[in-house]
C-alpha cells in the first residue's frame, strides 16, 4: 500500500517560483527518460530537439477566469471572499468563501457598488458553497472588471501581467488555476514546432481547484478527486488518431492533458473518441497509461496528486530521484517555474 508520505520531499522555500520569467521559453527543463533512467539539464526552448515530426503535441486551451471576488454584505458591510470555481448552470456556480462561517444560505454578498450580486443557495464542506450571480449586463465583461486572478497561494508576489498567467493559446473560459506547463511556450516557439513536423493539438479542461486540494488520507486509494469539466472536439480526436496509426508518438502538455486524455483513453478502452463530461480520474502507480506517450510537466507540491500522477508514468524512485536533482541544481518550482520533459 502506497501512502502520502511516500511522495513526501523536502523543497526549500526559497526555490518556489514567485514571478514569471520575462521570457517564457528562458525556463529550464530537466529531461527524464523512464526507460533507462537518464536525467538531463537543459532549456525549455530544448523540447523542440524532444519531439519529432509526425508526433502530436496536445495542449489544454482552457482560460483562467479572474476568479477571485471582494465583496461585502450590505446588511452587515462584512467582508468576504468568493473564488469561483466550477460554473454548473447559468448563473449557478460552486465557489469558495472566506470565511465561511459569514456565508450561510440566502446570505447575499454585493460586489463594485452592487454591479453584482450573489446570494448563497447552499453550504458544502470546506468552505464551499453554491451560489446565484444577479447582474445586468454580460456576465464575464463584469467579472473581467471586478475579479482578479487567483493565484495560487504559495505565490506571495503581485502579478504586474495577468496575462502572465494565461497561456498564449488560452481560449476556452472556465479555469480557477492555469494549466501552468503550458506557460513556457511563445507563439514563435509553437510555430517552430509545427514547422518541424508535429502536429498541435488542443483539448479543453477547466482546472478547478480539486486538483491542488492536499491529500488529507494516508492510504492514497482512499483519496477523492475533484470532478473537473473536459472537451476533446471530434477534429483533435480525428487527428490524435491519425498520428497514432502512423506511429506518432501522443506528447501531453501538463498534467490536466493527461488527465482528459487518459480519461478518454478508459473510457473508450484504449481508443481515441470525441468526448466531453466530468472527470475526477486519480492517477497513481500501478495505472497503466493508455494514450499518453510522453509528457512535459511543471514540479508539483510535495505529496500532491500531480507528483503521483507523474510518478505512475515514470515510477516513484525516479520521479523522486529527479526532483531531488532539480532542488541540488536549483531548479524553480510551482507555477512560475521550470519543467520536466518525461518521456
Amino acid at each position: 500500500m502506497l501512502t502520502t508520505e511516500d511522495f513526501d520531499f523536502d523543497l526549500p522555500e526559497e526555490l518556489i517560483a514567485q514571478t514569471p520569467l520575462q521570457d517564457r521559453t528562458a525556463s529550464r527543463l530537466l529531461v527524464v527518460d523512464h526507460q533507462t533512467g537518464a536525467i538531463a539539464d537543459k532549456h525549455f526552448h530544448d523540447i523542440l530537439d524532444e519531439l519529432n515530426p509526425g508526433d502530436a503535441l496536445v495542449m489544454n486551451d482552457t482560460r483562467v477566469l479572474p476568479a477571485r471576488l471582494y465583496g461585502e454584505k450590505p446588511d452587515t458591510g462584512g467582508h468576504l471572499e468568493v473564488l469561483l470555481l466550477t460554473n454548473l448552470e447559468g448563473d449557478t456556480w460552486e465557489t469558495l468563501i472566506k470565511p465561511a462561517k459569514r456565508a450561510k444560505v440566502g446570505t447575499e454578498i454585493s460586489f463594485g457598488d452592487g454591479r453584482l450580486k450573489v446570494v448563497v443557495k447552499e453550504e458544502l464542506e470546506h468552505g464551499g458553497r453554491i451560489v446565484t450571480f444577479q447582474y445586468e449586463g454580460i456576465f464575464l465583461e463584469i467579472l473581467e472588471s471586478l475579479g482578479e486572478m487567483p493565484l495560487p497561494p504559495y505565490i506571495k508576489e503581485r502579478l504586474e501581467d495577468p496575462e502572465r498567467y494565461q497561456t498564449v493559446y488560452a481560449k476556452e473560459n472556465g479555469s480557477a488555476a492555469a494549466p501552468t506547463a503550458g506557460l513556457h511556450f511563445t507563439k514563435e516557439l509553437l510555430e517552430e514546432i509545427a514547422a518541424k513536423g508535429v502536429e498541435l493539438v488542443y483539448l479543453t479542461l477547466h482546472v478547478g481547484l480539486g486538483t491542488f486540494r492536499p491529500v488529507s488520507v494516508d492510504n492514497i486509494a482512499e483519496h477523492h478527486m475533484h470532478s473537473e469539466f473536459y472537451r476533446l472536439t471530434p477534429t483533435a480526436a480525428e487527428k490524435l488518431r491519425a498520428v497514432k496509426a502512423k506511429g506518432g508518438r501522443i506528447v501531453a502538455v501538463g498534467t490536466t492533458s493527461i488527465r482528459t486524455l487518459e480519461t478518454i483513453g478508459t473510457k473508450f478502452n484504449g481508443e481515441i473518441k470525441a468526448d466531453s463530461g466530468w472527470t475526477d480520474i486519480f492517477i497513481t502507480p500501478g495505472y497503466q497509461f493508455k494514450v499518453v506517450d510522453v509528457f512535459s510537466t511543471n514540479f508539483h507540491l510535495p505529496k500532491s496528486t500531480l507528483v503521483m500522477l507523474v510518478s505512475a508514468f515514470a515510477g516513484r524512485e525516479l520521479i523522486l530521484d529527479a526532483y531531488q536533482h532539480a532542488i541540488e541544481e536549483k531548479y524553480r518550482f510551482f507555477s512560475f517555474g521550470d519543467a520536466m520533459f518525461v518521456k
